[in-house]
């Protein structure tokens, strides 16, 4: 039975300039649309499921190109909103050696910030769907964005559809005056599968995670130390059957080591800790959307592997690892490609009739 997985969050806009060039040098800008829900639906589509991505865009040539965008790569947009002034952006200034990364945001009044409780008919949209996924972003941009949530959430739990979350704290969005730990928090009691960062965890928990400080394939994880972690967020946390968390450790801008721990269970009493293989990326393109891409390899794999909570972890952090490789926020690799990581573990070529 094929699932259909709904989407929700802003759209947005990305500019860079080329080469590697700070935002004060060059001339031009490259630009590619993304955004966290919205690269979990393009990575669903990809490897061949229904999703269904809910927004709301200007109704203008801009928002217009970014919706069609979606749909070249297989993304339903039929219930997309339209009305406000403007789309969503941000200006990306890539890493490059030693020297980090920069994001700065202009989203302010944009048209999905501006979503308010009633404009979206999650009835109609929920009604035959799998999952919904949605993100901490989404309540950071507006009180109102926030409602309108909020409201998905509860006619989701109505329906029995399940909720899937990505924490994605983000400081700097939190401008309207509300607690995001604590908003978050309402977030995740609700949720039946999430994601996030160790770094996430730690900030949402207010709990120090073990160090993770790899610097090859070799390193230890402190299995123990997680699994009274994850313990203890099962107790706050009880709705939860899945928390996936992916590890990170830049040793420079283009060499990443990355992982990820599984905390799952199929009754929501029994609960296991999975660990995955540490992969170690030397020749990071482009990190953006990583966690999506780990996001949108969970869900695709507990629907295509129900039975197999290690072959979940792997998929996921397989997908993230080649994300890694992929220029702009879209992970655009196929099924055979993240299988291929899991189980070949090598570079080939690829020839095809």
């Amino acid at each position: 039975m094929t699932q259909k997985f709904v989407t929700f969050g802003e759209l947005l806009l990305r500019f860079s300039k080329l080469d590697h060039q700070r935002l004060s040098q060059g001339d031009y800008f490259t630009s590619k649309y993304g955004g966290s829900e919205a690269n979990v639906a393009v990575s669903l589509a990809t490897l061949g499921n229904h999703v269904q991505y809910i927004t709301r865009l200007p109704n203008t040539p801009v928002g217009h190109a970014g919706a069609q965008n979606l749909m070249q790569l297989g993304v339903d947009c039929r219930h997309i909103q339209w009305g406000g002034q403007r789309i969503g952006t941000y200006y990306m200034e890539p890493a490059a050696g030693m020297r980090s990364a920069k994001v700065i945001y202009d989203r302010a009044n944009s048209a999905c910030s501006e979503l308010k409780p009633g404009m979206i008919p999650w009835r109609e949209i929920l009604k035959d769907a799998s999952v919904l996924h949605v993100s901490g972003i989404t309540a950071a941009i507006s009180q109102s964005s926030a409602d309108a949530t909020f409201e998905a959430l509860d006619i989701a739990d109505e329906l029995g559809v399940k909720v899937a979350f990505d924490i994605n704290y983000r400081k700097n969005l939190w401008q309207y005056g509300a607690d995001p730990r604590e908003t978050l928090k309402r977030m995740l009691s609700r949720c039946d599968l999430m994601f996030g960062d160790a770094i996430e965890f730690e900030w949402i928990c207010q709990r120090k995670q073990p160090p993770f400080t790899a610097i090859d394939s070799n390193f230890e994880m402190q299995m123990d130390e997680y699994r009274e972690w994850f313990d203890d967020l099962h107790r706050v946390f009880p709705r939860c059957r899945k928390w996936l968390m992916g590890m990170r450790n830049m040793v420079a801008s283009n060499h990443h080591l990355l992982t990820a721990l599984l905390f799952t269970s199929d009754d929501g009493q029994n609960y296991d800790l999975l660990k995955a293989p540490i992969y170690d990326i030397n020749g990071v393109v482009d990190p953006s959307g990583v966690g999506d891409a780990f996001m949108a390899g969970l869900l695709h794999s507990v629907y295509a592997c129900p039975d197999d909570n290690q072959l979940q972890l792997d998929y996921a952090l397989a997908a993230s690892t080649l994300k890694n490789t992929i220029p702009g926020d879209f992970n655009l690799s196929n099924d055979e490609e993240i299988k291929s990581v899991i189980y070949d573990k090598t570079v080939k070529i690829k020839e095809y009739i």
